[in-house]
């Protein structure tokens, strides 16, 4: 078990939080020793200080999700519950809450923001039974109060469906991932451009974002995974679902396949 997501099974522990959706962050932040302040922070989307007497953590007031904001918090909680003994600052950006592309420390807050919003017992129970998509990504974001690419990555680690993410930053891949043991080798294209036919394109090379009602769209399996010689595009069913965000021109691409 991670350090994250033990520090945040401590915490509910501590606080007798069941549901953390039912008790406000600030409070719990209060509570163990921070106060919170919201003000335009420019580059940086959270940033906690900690002093002799008192830690100050701020969220950027530019954000304008009430759940993304949520994330940010929890995150810095994090920072307060495990590294108040370690760097007097600690400046949070897009990058950072980035869950899989991060330092140590920022990795530990992601894991701890994780568990205290989506506690894993919960999580699991809102999945089970439940065919993937983006309706089902969208209704874990509704039901925990958190952000659509938080769930994507909680989703990715203990989800009912295995799917595969690509993160993508002014228009070059910047890392992705697959589950342990899934079946296809995906085209290692980091640092390139994504896929011509990807739905990542479409955004990058035509500004395209497609409504709700059809953010499921379907793809080639050629398009982010090796195509063998004897196999055909035709007999796999491969879907790509974009979380994109404009202001800072990334693309979260969720990927998988439907069972026939």
């Amino acid at each position: 078990m991670s350090k994250g997501k033990i520090a945040a099974q401590k915490l509910m522990n501590e606080c007798g939080i069941d549901d953390p959706t039912e008790f406000p962050l600030d409070l719990i932040a209060f509570g163990r020793g921070a106060t919170i302040i919201e003000k335009p922070l420019g580059n940086s989307e959270g940033r906690i200080v900690f002093g002799k007497k008192k830690t100050i953590i701020t969220i950027n007031s530019d954000i304008h999700y009430p759940s993304k904001k949520r994330f940010v918090l929890a995150h810095e909680i994090g920072h307060l519950e495990m590294h108040r003994n370690q760097p007097l600052i600690h400046n949070d950006t897009d990058a950072t809450l980035e869950y899989f592309k991060s330092g140590n420390q920022e990795t530990e807050a992601n894991e701890f923001a994780s568990e205290l919003l989506m506690p894993e017992s919960l999580f699991k129970k809102e999945c089970k039974g439940k065919k993937f998509g983006p309706d089902l990504i969208r209704s874990l974001a509704e039901r925990f109060q958190t952000s659509i690419t938080s769930v994507a990555y909680r989703y990715f680690e203990i989800g009912d469906h295995p799917i595969c993410l690509f993160y993508t930053l002014n228009n070059k891949v910047q890392y992705w991932k697959r589950p342990d043991n899934y079946p296809y080798f995906i085209i290692d294209r980091t640092k390139l451009a994504p896929p011509d036919d990807s739905v990542a394109a479409e955004f990058f090379d035509k500004q395209k974002i497609y409504p709700k009602e059809q953010s499921k769209q379907q793809i080639w399996k050629s398009t982010w995974f090796v195509l063998h010689d004897r196999e055909n595009d035709n007999d796999f069913k491969f879907y790509e679902y974009c979380i994109i965000t404009p202001a800072y021109n990334t693309v979260l691409s969720i990927v998988w396949e439907e069972i026939k």
